[in-house]
């Protein structure tokens, strides 16, 4: 029988929840694929980036709107360190309303643009002011939808390379969920060219399976918890993951529950102010082991003030971590570096909004019925550069 995050197909069409319950729960067969369909393109990649890192000077921008900007947060620090290149991230939504100042350095430039569908007004806006704003500009568009307006302007551009994803990814729910971890794991792939992770995917892949059985129920039974803020923290590229795991749980209770982020040392400085009593701190703990002692200075500091409801560590080394935290362990990743730590831990996040907006009694496909936000962003109004440049 079908069953996802723990209830029948049909109990998930009943609550309006069985694409988002399916999504998370396909993504390490969807990363298997991603990583499949890299290998596949190798020869068109290396074509490509060979030209592109052939600039001394590149600098290299991650975008997207909203989670999609999220996957850009998340891996922009830990591809700077491995590449030894300037690697930034800056929203489509920033490019679009802000062009002179986001690229006010007209040196070469690789774009790099995550899309879900491609359809947002701000994904093919973004690329129009890149070609317009710089002198030498390139893109690698990632996307799941094959009809996407950004797939198809760029697929065939001489400066651009565009990688679809597996199609399942192209998210059904309102939430991306599977789109968001797979076009991560290409856009590292990609960027990474010429270096086989075939065996670190694997044991992300073996690992998250493992945990979305293995955590499943003690996830569902914390998400019944009536708590009304929940905040996550992050060091680094996991900081981006904060991001979103924060709008996550935001977009899937439609913001019955107040969600932010922060960086464990960022957090002292003022946000700390809104810990209270029905407060839930989850802290993704760094393997890097200079970062992972200021994750668990904090975790010890938030268990000794005894004010949260609930103190939360995900982590994937057990050593030295605050035993009055709920500890969630991710097993075989002890070694792994941030960046393969974003695929486990992103997994608590999105399964704990699963199972929060249920307990709320919301319908996770469609947690805004009324329409105020949709799946793919409505309303904006895009203002053409060359009519302000005149």
């Amino acid at each position: 029988m079908e069953q996802y995050l723990g209830y029948s197909a049909a109990e998930l069409q009943r609550f309006s929840g069985y694409w988002t319950a399916k999504e998370i729960n396909q993504q390490p067969d969807c990363w298997a694929q991603t990583a499949a369909i890299t290998r596949e393109c190798e020869a068109q990649i290396k074509c490509f980036m060979d030209k592109v890192y052939g600039y001394s000077n590149l600098r290299i921008v991650l975008t997207g709107a909203g989670t999609s900007a999220f996957a850009g947060r998340s891996l922009a620090l830990g591809l700077s360190q491995r590449l030894q290149r300037r690697v930034e991230a800056i929203s489509t939504t920033d490019i679009v309303s802000n062009p002179s100042q986001c690229f006010a350095e007209n040196i070469p430039t690789l774009l790099v643009s995550f899309a879900r569908s491609g359809n947002s007004p701000e994904s093919v806006a973004a690329v129009e002011l890149a070609n317009q704003t710089l002198t030498e500009c390139f893109h690698l568009v990632l996307t799941c939808n094959v009809d996407g307006q950004l797939y198809k302007c760029c697929k065939d551009d001489k400066q651009s390379f565009a990688l679809l994803m597996p199609a399942e990814t192209n998210d059904q729910s309102f939430a991306m969920t599977s789109s968001f971890s797979s076009m991560m794991l290409a856009a590292f792939s990609v960027l990474m060219y010429g270096n086989d992770y075939t065996k670190d995917i694997e044991s992300i892949c073996k690992c998250s399976v493992g945990l979305i059985k293995d955590l499943n129920t003690k996830i569902k039974d914390t998400a019944s918890q009536e708590l009304e803020r929940v905040i996550y923290l992050g060091s680094g590229g996991l900081q981006g993951l904060a991001q979103e795991s924060a709008l996550k749980l935001l977009e899937l209770t439609s913001g019955k529950v107040v969600a932010t982020y922060d960086s464990p040392l960022g957090f002292r400085h003022g946000p700390k102010s809104i810990v209270n009593q029905n407060t839930m701190i989850v802290v993704f703990i760094s393997n890097d082991p200079y970062t992972r002692k200021y994750d668990l200075d904090l975790l010890a500091e938030l268990c000794r003030d005894n004010i949260a409801a609930r103190v939360v560590a995900i982590t994937a080394q057990a050593d030295e971590i605050e035993t009055r935290a709920d500890v969630i362990r991710v097993p075989g990743m002890e070694t792994a570096t941030d960046v393969e730590l974003l695929f486990p831990y992103m997994l608590y996040a999105q399964m704990y909004s699963f199972h929060r907006a249920l307990a709320l009694g919301n319908t996770p496909d469609n947690p805004c019925p009324t329409g105020e936000v949709n799946r793919v962003v409505q309303g904006v109004t895009i203002h053409y550069l060359y009519d302000y440049l005149k």
